[in-house]
Formats: structure tokens, C-alpha cells, sequence
């Protein structure tokens, strides 16, 4: 999906939650399926059994590790608790294998009801007709995005249908050590900036504690992605890219001018940089003052460093930036019972109890008024400062782009490839976008 967070944290393929929880969980389901059978609003639609008050099982498909199986198994165990002739089948594995894994179930005749996704496929799921449109839900009021960020649910649209439901809301952020920062007397970068005053800041840095003052994220697409936006342009335009070959060129020497300057780390570190893990983000490893990353990986990189650590907006207009759906809910197409599917949705994100149960583990809760709920029971500093920072740079967040086409994980591959051809002095800018945009117009032919 995207750099490793929690929300796209993975344990090895197949493993399931420990079995005490597993145990307590399934005696939950058994229980509420003894108990009399009363209609939910989840058992009703035409187009589920005949019997709206029989049995239903829903199968769910996901990607995480324990904690996220433990708790999605609880909030689903909430549902039946309150729609006892809903039960569940659920399925779950790391992150790595997991779209193999549905594209076989998905081609096989087997797919799941409800599965987990995210923006790097969700276009491409679409096309293949797997995903169902959820508009007539939302406009009869069955799925309520109400409290959804405009941007959010509408990040969620393809080709004019609501495929996927927002899970949960990410953006991108520019995670600086303040602790590096105050111990030298030197001031912190601010959400407007440019990028130009960013890149000199970070000379500044990097002159006066001898640390390289950012990372260098010219191979990195978000990055790209709101640098674009604020030119009036975006990563994709309908099925076509949305970008020139003089738009690179113009991006890889911007970023060739602040490694001339001495303000980013040699080639070297800034390949390191460009590892997606989550803890060799140099900000936590000590070999540059900033790393750009998305806003709910503040808990991880926390984890990661004894300094203190603050996160802005990206430079330029933070209006570029949008509320993003860290992942997605999707049903699929032909499920029988995509009506209670739906209601399974709706409750997962609308539900109080459901919500708390989730917390912020697919991202920040997507029902704003829930997410204040939510946020009053977080303990954990990093997450309460990622909640802080997300619901200010909310206040600026411009209208969602589109979802990322069929092709989107390669370009992003041939991102860092051309980013770093460039940035280790192997073809000047100006040949390394050409390269990339050749690579990127065969992605997606």
C-alpha cells in the first residue's frame, strides 16, 4: 500500500490472532447466533436471501497483524452482537502477498464480501468490475458519509462510483527533530513555506549542526504529488498521466540545486532515506533533521528516536494536501449479500462502539464527530500530536484528485529508480525524466 505504518504494519502470511482471543471471540459469535434471531437493518435488501431473517454470513478479507485482527474480530463480534443472525468469516495476512491473494480468490469465484484495500488498487479492482458501487447506498442514506471530510469520500470515487468507503484519514507531513533544532538554537520549519525557503532552511541546518537539514524526496511520489498540485497540475489527469516530461526536469533539478547547496545527505544516505520502512527514515536514524512521510506515522518513528519530533504540512500551499484515505472498505460486486455487507460498513465507521473499538488503527477515525471521541481516549503522545496535526492542516485541505490508475505501483518504482539515477549523478535531470516518463507512459498503456 504505502510506507510501513500502523495502519499497514503485516506479520508473516497466515498467521492469526492468539488463540485465548480468538477462543473469547468465536464463544461471542456463538452465543449471539443462540440467542433469538432478530432482524437488523444489515438483514434486510433485495438483493440478499429471500429469508431476510435467516442466518447471514459475511466473509472479510484484511491485511495487518494481531492487534489489527484482534480488534477488527471485536468490532465485528459488536455487530452480531446487535444483528444476531449476522455472523462472520473472517481472514487476515501480511501486508506482503495479500493483493496476490485476492486477485486469486477474486479470479477463482471465491472472493470475499468485504476486503480490505487501498488507493494503489482500487482503481484497478474497479476496472475489473469486482468492487460495488456504493452510491445508491449513500444517497438513500444506508451508508452515511455525513461526517466524512468532503475530500475523503470523494477520494474514494472512481470513474463516477463510490467504490471504496475511507476506513480511515492520512496526509502527508514533514517530520523535523525538534530536540536538534532547540538544542542549536534554530528555527523550526513552518506549515507555508516554500519550497525554495524550505530548501534554505535546510542549508541553514545543515551548516550550523553539520546534519544534513532534509531528506532528499525527489524520488519520493507524495512528495511529487503535492509539488504538482501546487503547480496546477496533478499525478494523473483520467486515465492519462497528468504531468510533462519539463515538470520532472523542473522537479529533479530543484532538488539537484539543494544537494549542490550541501542542504540534503550524499547519494548513499539519501538511498537509505528511500527504503520504505518506517524506522530507517533518517530523521530517527540520526542522518538528516527531516523526513517526509505521512502524518500517522508519527507513533512509529517515535518509537524509533529518544528526540522530540514535529510534523507541518508539506511546503507551498498546503491546500495541495487532502484528506486521504489511509485504506478502504470495499464489497465486492457480486456478493449476495451486499446489502448487509454495506450495513457492516456503515456500522464500522459510523458505530461509537465500533469506533472505539477500532481506535486509530487504520488511521484517524473517518466520522470527524467520532474521531473527537476517539481522540479524548488516546494516551499515546506521538498519535495525540498526529490528531492535532491532521485536524489543523483539515482546515486547508483542497479537493481530493482523483485515485491513482492501473499502473500507479510502478510509476512509483520508476520513481525512486529515476530519482536516484539522478541523484547520484548517473544522467543529469533533464535525462532522467525522460526516462521516467518513457516508463511511466508503458505503465499505463
Amino acid at each position: 500500500m504505502h510506507p510501513a505504518t500502523s495502519p499497514t504494519t503485516g506479520t508473516p502470511a497466515g498467521r492469526r490472532p492468539r488463540t485465548p482471543r480468538r477462543s473469547l471471540l468465536r464463544g461471542l459469535v456463538a452465543l449471539a447466533v443462540a440467542a433469538p434471531l432478530a432482524l437488523g437493518a444489515a438483514a434486510c435488501g433485495g438483493d440478499d436471501a429471500s429469508d431476510p431473517n435467516g442466518p447471514i454470513k459475511l466473509t472479510v478479507f484484511w491485511w495487518g497483524g494481531d492487534a489489527r485482527g484482534d480488534l477488527t474480530e471485536a468490532a465485528l463480534a459488536a455487530y452480531t452482537r446487535k444483528h444476531p443472525n449476522v455472523t462472520f468469516e473472517t481472514t487476515w495476512q501480511a501486508n506482503q502477498g495479500y493483493f496476490d491473494k485476492l486477485a486469486t480468490l477474486t479470479a477463482g469465484g471465491n472472493p470475499p464480501d468485504i476486503f480490505q484495500i487501498d488507493d494503489n488498487a482500487l482503481a484497478e479492482y474497479a476496472a475489473r468490475n469486482t468492487t460495488l458501487d456504493l452510491t445508491s447506498y449513500t444517497d438513500s442514506g444506508k451508508l452515511d458519509v455525513s461526517k466524512f471530510p468532503k475530500s475523503l469520500w470523494q477520494y474514494g470515487v472512481v470513474d463516477g462510483k463510490l467504490v471504496g468507503l475511507a476506513a480511515g484519514e492520512n496526509t502527508q507531513g514533514l517530520v523535523y527533530n525538534k530536540t536538534l533544532l532547540t538544542k542549536n538554537g534554530l528555527p523550526e520549519p513552518r506549515t507555508g513555506m516554500t519550497w525554495e525557503e524550505h530548501i534554505a532552511w535546510a542549508e541553514q541546518v545543515s551548516r550550523k549542526t553539520k546534519l544534513p537539514g532534509t531528506m532528499d524526496p525527489s524520488a519520493d511520489y507524495k512528495a511529487f504529488w503535492v509539488w504538482l498540485r501546487q503547480q496546477g497540475k496533478d499525478l494523473y489527469r483520467g486515465k492519462e498521466l497528468g504531468f510533462t516530461v519539463e515538470d520532472v526536469t523542473r522537479w529533479f533539478e530543484l532538488w539537484k540545486g539543494a544537494r549542490d547547496r550541501g542542504a540534503t545527505p550524499t547519494p548513499d544516505v539519501i538511498h537509505e532515506g528511500n527504503a520504505t520502512d518506517i524506522t530507517k527514515q533518517l530523521v530517527v536514524t540520526g542522518k538528516a533533521a527531516t523526513s517526509w512521510v505521512w502524518v500517522n506515522q508519527m507513533p512509529e518513528l517515535k518509537k524509533n528516536t529518544k528526540d522530540d519530533l514535529g510534523v507541518v504540512a508539506y511546503p507551498g500551499d498546503p491546500s495541495a494536501q487532502w484528506a486521504r484515505a489511509s485504506m478502504y472498505w470495499s464489497v465486492f460486486k457480486g456478493s449476495k449479500r451486499r446489502d448487509a455487507a454495506v450495513d457492516v460498513l456503515n456500522f464500522l465507521v459510523n458505530d461509537p462502539e465500533a469506533t472505539k473499538i477500532l481506535g486509530t488503527d487504520r488511521g484517524l477515525p473517518s466520522n470527524l464527530d467520532l474521531r473527537r471521541v476517539v481522540s479524548d481516549d488516546i494516551t499515546d503522545p506521538a498519535m495525540k500530536q498526529s490528531i492535532e496535526v491532521e485536524n489543523e492542516l483539515a482546515k486547508t485541505f483542497g479537493e481530493a484528485p482523483q485515485v491513482p490508475i492501473k499502473g500507479h505501483n510502478k510509476i512509483r518504482a520508476e520513481m525512486i529508480k529515476a530519482g536516484e539515477n539522478a541523484q547520484y549523478g548517473r544522467v543529469t535531470p533533464a535525462e532522467a525524466a525522460a526516462q521516467f516518463l518513457a516508463a511511466c507512459t508503458s505503465a499505463i498503456a
